[in-house]
């Protein structure tokens, strides 16, 4: 049990967080655990040296990335259901909230596994441009280049959300 000390305790604390960002790159919540689970196997044999390194959640999380990114490689890209918005009702503020949700959701579902990890990492997670490069295994430029493509996907899939993605931001719905 030495071996294991203290990753029960982390997958604990940090689960919750960790599920929510694998949600967010698979749009389903059975596959989200499934690559929870796939990273913190990963992680286990390594738990001791990674613990020991300080820095334990991004480790796990560069494994979330890359094991999404393999996943999508080896399956294909997976296909969401995509389904019409429903009709706003009630407060015209909180129904164009949902609908711009729903919306831009369906949109995330269409971008590559990558593209997807770019606007998750830069955008929900509020990475920096070298933290994403850094945990994806590529160069800041790259960052740079997949970001304003996916930016420019979401605005292609969903133009009535084009007022609202820029190069800097992702609105509030996306999070």
């Amino acid at each position: 049990m030495v071996r294991y000390d203290g990753l029960s305790e982390f997958v604990a604390a940090r689960g919750p967080a960790l599920l929510r960002s694998a949600f967010l790159l698979t749009g389903d919540r059975h596959l989200a655990e499934d690559l929870v689970q796939a990273a913190l196997v990963k992680l286990a044999p390594r738990w001791r040296r990674v613990a020991a390194g300080g820095d334990p959640e991004s480790y796990v999380r560069k494994i979330l990335y890359h094991e999404h990114l393999n996943w999508w490689k080896r399956r294909g890209r997976h296909v969401h259901p995509s389904a019409d918005p429903p009709e706003p009702a009630g407060h015209p503020d909180i129904a164009d909230r949902a609908v711009r949700t729903i919306l831009l959701g369906q949109a995330l579902g269409r971008l590559t596994a990558k593209q997807r990890a770019m606007i998750v990492l830069r955008f929900y997670e509020d990475r920096s441009e070298t933290e994403t490069a850094r945990l994806l295994g590529c160069s800041v430029g790259t960052v740079k280049s997949q970001t304003h493509r996916a930016l420019a996907r979401l605005r292609a899939l969903e133009p009535g959300l084009a007022d609202l993605l820029t190069d800097t931001e992702i609105p509030e719905v996306a999070r």
